[in-house]
């Protein structure tokens, strides 16, 4: 092959070395592992910095950092690749292999001996080259159990040792839509959400591993993919088991069928017991020496060129990332800053304590002028039911209408309570005048009659104020829990005082009318005037009729029967109709100044409440021993806020340190960005 560079890898004792076709001597030129060969002194500070954001464990905040997933169909040979990149062994075998995330941390180190560890939950297991694959199936069984199952808990394994760069990689479980023995049958949508958690993050590169011997439009990790990087701009496609699928390959990979945006590789991955420079060697001699292979650019062949475009791809979209970083990173130190501050101060004394109530009960009294009283709910826009002057009126006019539109049916029996009344109330006397006593007793039957709905629109009233007034002062005292309940129960013991006091003058308000039949309205008069006016066409219609009709039309009462009232003297019946008359206009004005004095009293009682008992009555239950201690408690911080100021400052402090680590290197490489 004319034009490519010609070299055999050939294995010593402890590393890597090229020997040139035609070298002088047969001269060795040791080197470092590949991935590490692309590791250079322009691209390590990107990478160390990202490095340092990830020890401070920055992705807790939901900052998400430039990390390599690796996704692809079962059994693609997504694990050998990282083999391949990293040097280290992983599970191999039949079925899937990767269980649970696997985040590999490679660390470069000057040490001559390895450091190799598993984290997974609160759980650190040291273990060595040797060992690696064994501990983690172990501690996979621990994470996914020891069946076939898979988990979404992530395993990760750190490698601190020469020849390997800062970097981090992300293994996932291959892609099967059938489940096999012991795996749950929804085991492709456990797989599928499980790699759309990682890959949808748009500073995540996806490594997208294809077999050769597959056709790419088919595969189902291409399609993830393309779910969430239409275009491809972040995706590398890496093609495995290039020996075993040669033909045709040039032009799968030069078609790009898939919009592959950041190109291939093709690679031939390790087998058997093959080591690490073994399988490089045979890798460079397939390449180099195959008629079809050969056939395919030197650019994108071998892991070494896989390793130098990761490095590249990472770099650049680091140097992408970091402004927007920066950017969350002050988003999120300004609202955990502003949180912290918001929560109450530590006191120290009863007087600070003391005074601090005195702030939340005021802050809560204002609220309650504004949307009890005067109709202001710019603090509760959307809650209707906070919209309180709105919600009284309401409630109000209903009662009105259900009040006035109580009465008994006067349709049938018509009279009759009237001439009972005037039969048990007769005296020596003149017949054509009506006792007193009469009228005042069929009032009072009225009376008796609707006695209990005021009471019971009272109560309802004072049951949605307590409503109202709870959540409020729950509100303005939320960053005190160990008084909340105290709060609350003072709210409800001085809703419950004002419910009592009020039904009583309610129901005293409605007994006054059984007293005397009095009014200075006007219409009492014109309303009787205009009723009577009908009366002796009445009484003919019932005594002197021929006809004898069963019903008569009555203005203000429809039609009425009569049949039954033909057995009385007409001067009771003149008496009983001229009563019913007179009650039935003044009921009505006895109806309206009920819901006239319950809408004053309404009003009295609501300011009443929020500029006199209020204040008052809170404080004095919350400054009472007897009442639990609120003040005192005060000055005990629960536990609740205590975390959540620990977590705060927690929070600001690992921010702020990201802040710095970041801030010298955002400048320096903003090129890399548009590369």
């Amino acid at each position: 092959m004319a034009g490519r560079n010609k070299h055999v890898v050939s294995k010593t004792s402890s590393s890597l070395a090229i020997v040139e076709a035609n070298p002088p001597a047969n001269k060795i030129i040791p080197i470092e592992a590949p991935i590490v060969s692309s590791y250079n002194d322009r691209i390590r500070p990107l990478l160390d910095t990202v490095d340092r954001l990830r020890n401070l464990n920055v992705m807790r905040e939901g900052i998400q950092l430039p990390t390599i997933v690796v996704v692809g169909d079962q059994s693609s040979g997504k694990s050998s690749v990282l083999e391949s990149l990293a040097g280290i062994s992983l599970p191999r075998g039949q079925g899937i292999c990767t269980r649970v995330p696997l985040v590999m941390r490679l660390q470069r180190s000057y040490s001559t001996e390895p450091e190799i560890w598993l984290e997974y939950g609160d759980t650190v297991v040291h273990t060595d080259e040797e060992h690696i694959a064994k501990a983690i199936c172990a501690a996979t069984d621990v994470i996914a159990g020891s069946g076939k199952g898979v988990s979404d808990a992530p395993l990760t394994l750190h490698v601190k040792k020469a020849g390997v760069p800062d970097l981090t990689m992300v293994d996932l479980p291959g892609i099967t839509r059938v489940p096999v023995n012991g795996q749950p049958e929804n085991i492709y949508e456990q797989i599928s959400a499980m790699i759309m958690k990682y890959i949808k993050p748009q500073e995540s590169i996806i490594l997208n591993v294809l077999s050769a011997t597959v056709d790419f439009t088919t595969c189902e990790s291409i399609r993830m993919s393309r779910q969430v990087d239409k275009t491809g701009e972040r995706t590398l496609a890496v093609v495995t088991k290039a020996d075993m699928a040669p033909d045709g390959l040039l032009q799968k990979v030069t078609a790009d069928d898939v919009s592959i945006g950041l190109g291939y590789v093709c690679v031939r991955n390790r087998i058997g017991e093959e080591t690490y420079q073994e399988a490089r060697m045979q890798e460079e001699l397939l390449f180099r020496t195959h008629p079809k292979l050969s056939l395919i650019d030197d650019d994108i062949v071998g892991i070494p060129v896989l390793a130098q475009k990761l490095m590249l791809i990472q770099a650049t979209m680091i140097a992408r990332c970091l402004p927007e970083i920066v950017r969350k990173i002050n988003e999120k130190m300004e609202i955990s800053v502003l949180e912290l501050n918001k929560l109450p101060m530590v006191m120290a004394s009863a007087g600070e304590a003391l005074m601090t109530l005195m702030d939340i009960i005021g802050s809560a009294k204002e609220s309650l002028l504004r949307i009890l009283i005067q109709g202001d709910f710019s603090e509760y826009p959307e809650d209707h039911k906070m919209h309180c002057t709105a919600r009284l009126a309401e409630m109000l006019s209903q009662f009105s209408d259900n009040l006035q539109a109580h009465s008994n049916d006067v349709t049938v029996d018509f009279l009759m309570d009237e001439i009972k009344i005037l039969d048990e109330c007769k005296c020596v006397g003149l017949p054509n005048f009506i006792p007193r006593s009469a009228f005042l007793a069929i009032l009072s039957q009225y009376v008796d009659g609707i006695h209990s709905k005021p009471v019971e629109f009272i109560k309802k009233i004072w049951e949605y104020i307590e409503a109202v007034l709870i959540p409020v002062i729950s509100k303005y005292a939320e960053n005190f829990p160990q008084i909340q309940s105290s709060v609350k129960r003072a709210g409800r013991n001085l809703i419950t005082k004002m419910k009592e006091q009020s039904v009583n003058r309610v129901a005293e308000i409605v007994e006054m009318e059984k007293l005397t039949d009095y009014t200075c309205n006007p219409d009492y008069m014109t309303s009787w005037t205009e009723k009577t006016a009908s009366q002796h066409s009445f009484v003919l219609a019932v005594l002197y009729d021929q006809a004898r009709p069963e019903n008569f039309s009555l203005a203000g009462f429809g039609e009425v029967k009569i049949s039954h009232l033909r057995k009385y003297h007409a001067h009771l019946l003149q008496q009983a109709f001229d009563m019913k008359m007179r009650i039935a206009s003044y009921w009505n004005i006895v109806l309206r100044r009920i819901v006239d004095n319950l809408a004053l009293f309404l009003q009295f009682s609501v300011k009443n409440l929020v500029n006199a008992q209020f204040q008052k009555e809170i404080v004095a239950e919350m400054v009472d021993p007897r009442g639990g201690g609120g003040v005192e408690r005060m000055m005990e911080e629960s536990p609740s806020v205590a975390s959540k100021r620990e977590k705060l400052k927690k929070s600001v402090k690992l921010l702020k340190e990201s802040k710095d680590v970041v801030a010298a290197i955002v400048d320096q490489n903003s090129g890399y960005g548009g590369r």
